[in-house]
């Protein structure tokens, strides 16, 4: 199954109703979501192939065994990012994608940020 056209743009307006979060843009192709200028998530950019990437110190491991995830390059996987295409075998991937932004969110952000955050999806 292809990505819908708006899937990246429907990721970033969820991570931007967290908690002291803005879209940034280190370079072209990229509009990420950041929480004080922490980066948090990468999105690929509109008319691009789906890409985001997440840190990820909970559920990484178990993440890297989907075929459409790897660690993410520039020594980021070390630290346990990963970059995730879109998945063929996912019936609903943006509800994973969107705990995959919570989770990269909470271990980005001030301790006093994410007492603020809604609470994590839960599917």
């Amino acid at each position: 199954m292809k990505a819908p056209a708006d899937a990246a743009d429907q990721l970033r307006a969820f991570g931007l109703a967290y908690p002291d979060v803005r879209l940034k843009s280190p370079w072209p192709g990229h509009a990420d979501l950041a929480v004080r200028d922490k980066t948090f998530a990468y999105l690929s950019a509109a008319g691009d192939p789906f890409s985001l990437s997440c840190k990820l110190p909970f559920s990484g491991e178990e993440a890297r065994t989907m075929a459409w995830v790897t660690p993410t390059a520039y020594g980021l996987g070390k630290s346990g990012w990963v970059t995730a295409s879109w998945p063929d075998d996912v019936e609903d991937p943006l509800a994973l994608f969107k705990s995959w932004i919570d989770e990269s969110y909470r271990a980005q952000a001030p301790k006093k940020l994410i007492t603020l955050a809604p609470a994590p999806p839960t599917s």
